[in-house]
């Protein structure tokens, strides 16, 4: 059984690209929809982006058009891909499993019972 384990997390100069992982058991790959959060110091765990068993993808207002969040096929794996970081990007980021968060339209961290242990993603100006 694979754990929910993410990875990927670095220092980045602005304009680059990152890409995380997030390894998950069986049980949780099998009953709920996958996404990411991110957490800065005094503020509230943000959705990033999720992605539902059949494929189907949603997006933060803020990462649209330049995160993407995919499977690997074949592999207890989810990605977020980022490209064209900023700033503003610079985050604790952590992989989630939720019933349902890809087809929230308002994703929260309160509905996640399963996340990672955390990546910490530094974007310098």
């Amino acid at each position: 059984q694979v754990p929910l384990v993410d990875a990927g997390g670095g220092l980045v100069q602005a304009g680059g690209s990152l890409r995380l992982s997030c390894a998950a058991s069986e049980r949780i790959l099998s009953t709920n929809d996958m996404g990411w959060f991110r957490q800065v110091p005094g503020k509230e765990r943000q959705f990033v982006g999720a992605i539902s068993r059949s494929g189907g993808t949603s997006y933060a207002d803020s990462v649209k058009g330049r995160f993407t969040i995919f499977r690997d096929i074949g592999k207890s794996k989810v990605y977020l891909q980022m490209t064209s970081l900023k700033p503003e990007d610079t985050a604790t980021y952590y992989c989630a499993a939720a019933l349902g968060l890809a087809r929230s339209r308002a994703p929260t961290w309160k509905s996640v019972s399963n996340w990672g242990q955390g990546t910490q993603v530094t974007v310098s100006s």
